[in-house]
């Protein structure tokens, strides 16, 4: 077995050295091919070297041929596109040459377009050759655009007449006319086309179209409004110059409400053919002269009522009111105007504001500058003249109210303050037009202070020129008697409730002052006479005691010097007691004021002297003369109190 195993080894190591052998044969075999790749990548490295060194230089002169060849073309291409418009030049020409009216709208438009773009593009060429084409273009377009505004000129007169009369539509409730549908699109696009050619050079309101535009309606809504602003300055004139305002008989209201029909049809004309931006610019162009016109005529209407401020105030205070209606209705419709419109108001909202305190201070003087009064107390034209004022003033309460508002309560005491009231020249908003609680109650104030301004001239006055209490008192009372019945048999009775307290002081000063005289009088029907004392049937019967009195046996306790003075003091009173009657039925009062100082009189004079007559009568009996000196019996007297009612 071991010689088995010795015998196998050799065997094993043969086939080892065998197939070492066949590897190494291998090996040297792969390095030899190595070396053959590598000197045949040497070749070839040497060769793609030469063919670079050759090939280079072509490749760049290949890219020259194909950069050059591409410029070629497109010198060719920019000369074909050079010529084409020129050669189009005669075609376009004749299209324009035709106008609008022939050539079509729209080819028309399309015509100017494509000379544009044409002049555009040569223009961007800046090449010699084309110069003259490019004039002759320019002078196309300028053309084209000319002959477009003429056409839009054109259509447009021929869809706007001279002139319309308001009041025919006003009259019948019927809007105003406006343009058709169908010029609104042809005078749309050629707008349109007009500002797409100016878009980013000429400003909106510098547009050409717009220019026509305005030109042509500015004309036509001047024309219209015209007689409108003409009725206004003639109603404003009167026949009777002391005739006092009357709210809507002056023409304003119409005007205005023409010119807001008239003009809110116009601003739907320039919504169908401009674009938003343009309305406003358009607009403002359009209405420009109506607006000056308007200006005008409240300056001429303002004259006037400066000239006539007594009675033609509340004209102010409705203008006011118009126009401030009409600015704001037509700045919540157009979102324009409003400045405008403001301005125009300025001067007559100044006098409506500057009224308020002149009026008063008219008032003040045309009562200071009385040179008499009535002698028997009368009253004068100037109280119911002012009382008139206040009672017109209620009809015209909304801009009384808006005024007085921005004026500030109480400022109307003098000129200065009114005229710096702190409302500037702003319109004034719908809502200050409502007349709230405020708004009454300023005015109420208002009131108050004109009468009692009134009340303290005429009694200065009287003071000065009457002098005599009772025709004073009968002048003052006559006067609070005719405010008082104006005020409550007028709309100003609401608006014054509870504050009547301003008369009632100034009617018991004209009542003390009347009863002046019955003082003077009733100071006789007191006696200081001591008649008795004690128990004795003579006795002065105290305060309150009941029981008849004796007039006989209180006559026979006297002595005769008292007798002497009680017959002087009968006499006294017979004497200052007709006197009084015969001035009070001789003055010229109201009815109240002569029934109310009858009874105040009466009230006491009559119970002094029943007293006095109860105690005295008998001093006339028996005697010579009798009956001379107790003139009046209780029932007497009361007949002659009676007579003065």
């Amino acid at each position: 077995m071991a010689a088995g195993l010795a015998n196998g080894r050799p065997a094993a190591d043969e086939e080892a050295r065998a197939e070492v052998d066949v590897l190494n044969s291998r090996l040297e075999k792969t390095t030899q091919l190595t070396k053959k790749i590598q000197a045949c990548l040497g070749r070839l490295e040497a060769t793609g070297k030469s063919v670079r060194d050759v090939a280079g230089p072509l490749n760049g002169e290949t890219r020259k041929l194909q950069i050059l060849g591409n410029n070629i073309d497109s010198v060719i291409a920019a000369i074909e596109r050079l010529r084409q418009p020129a050669d189009s030049k005669n075609d376009e020409e004749q299209i324009i040459r035709m106008g609008p009216d022939k050539a079509g709208l729209s080819n028309y438009l399309g015509s100017i377009k494509r000379l544009n773009k044409a002049l555009n593009d040569m223009k961007a060429s800046n090449l010699r050759s084309t110069q003259q084409t490019v004039a002759e273009l320019q002078r196309l377009v300028k053309l084209g655009n000319s002959q477009l505004e003429n056409a839009f000129d054109k259509l447009l007169r021929s869809e706007t007449p001279r002139m319309i009369e308001p009041l025919h539509f006003i009259t019948k409730n019927k809007p105003f006319p406006v343009l058709s549908q169908d010029k609104f699109n042809k005078l749309g696009l050629m707008n349109s086309f007009v500002h797409q050619q100016s878009a980013g050079g000429t400003a909106p309101q510098e547009s050409p179209v717009a220019k026509i535009y305005a030109e042509i309606r500015s004309q036509y809504l001047s024309s219209s409004l015209v007689n409108m602003a003409a009725a206004s300055s003639n109603t404003a004139k009167k026949k009777n110059p002391d005739a006092i305002y009357r709210a809507g008989t002056n023409g304003i209201g119409t005007y205005a409400q023409a010119m807001e029909g008239l003009f809110i049809a116009e601003y739907e004309n320039i919504c169908n053919i401009f674009t938003r931006e343009d309305w406003g610019s358009v607009f403002q162009a359009t209405c420009q002269p109506a607006l000056v016109e308007l200006g005008r005529t409240l300056r001429e209407l303002n004259g006037h009522i400066k000239q006539h401020m007594n009675t033609d105030c509340y004209l102010a205070y409705e203008i006011v009111e118009i126009i401030s209606a009409l600015s704001n209705n037509l700045e919540s419709k157009t979102g324009e105007l409003k400045s405008s419109l403001a301005a125009s108001l300025k001067p007559v909202r100044e006098t409506a504001k500057s009224s308020l305190a002149e009026l008063l201070e008219d008032t003040k003087r045309r009562v200071n500058s009385l040179q008499t009064l009535p002698q028997d107390g009368a009253p004068i034209p100037i109280i119911s003249e002012t009382m008139q004022r206040l009672q017109t003033m209620v009809d015209f309460l909304r801009p009384i109210s808006s005024i007085m508002v921005s004026l500030g309560d109480g400022n109307w005491k003098s000129v200065s303050a009114s005229r710096s009231g702190a409302a500037g020249d702003a319109i004034p908003s719908l809502a200050s037009f409502d007349v709230g609680a405020d708004g009454k109650e300023i005015f109420a104030h208002y009131c108050t202070d004109t009468i009692e301004a009134l009340m303290m001239s005429l009694d200065g006055r009287a003071r000065l020129l009457l002098q005599k209490k009772p025709v004073m008192g009968v002048f003052l009372a006559n006067s609070v008697v005719i405010i008082e019945r104006m005020i409550l048999q007028s709309d100003l009775g609401p608006l014054l409730q509870g504050r009547l307290a301003v008369l009632e002081a100034w009617r018991k000063k004209a009542t003390s002052l009347y009863m002046d005289a019955c003082k003077d009088v009733s100071v006789h029907l007191f006696d200081m006479i001591k008649t008795g004392q004690g128990g004795r049937s003579g006795g002065r019967p105290t305060s309150g005691q009941g029981g008849a009195v004796d007039s006989a046996s209180i006559m026979k306790g006297l002595g005769s010097k008292e007798k002497a003075e009680i017959k002087e003091k009968f006499q006294l009173f017979n004497a200052g007691f007709e006197d009084m009657v015969q001035k009070h039925k001789s003055y010229s009062m109201e009815k109240e004021v002569r029934q109310q100082f009858a009874k105040d009189m009466q009230n006491m004079i009559e119970p002094l002297y029943c007293r006095f007559w109860d105690r005295y009568h008998e001093v006339d009996k028996g005697k010579k003369g009798g009956g001379q000196r107790v003139k009046w019996d209780k029932g007497g007297i009361a007949a002659v109190f009676l007579g003065l009612y």
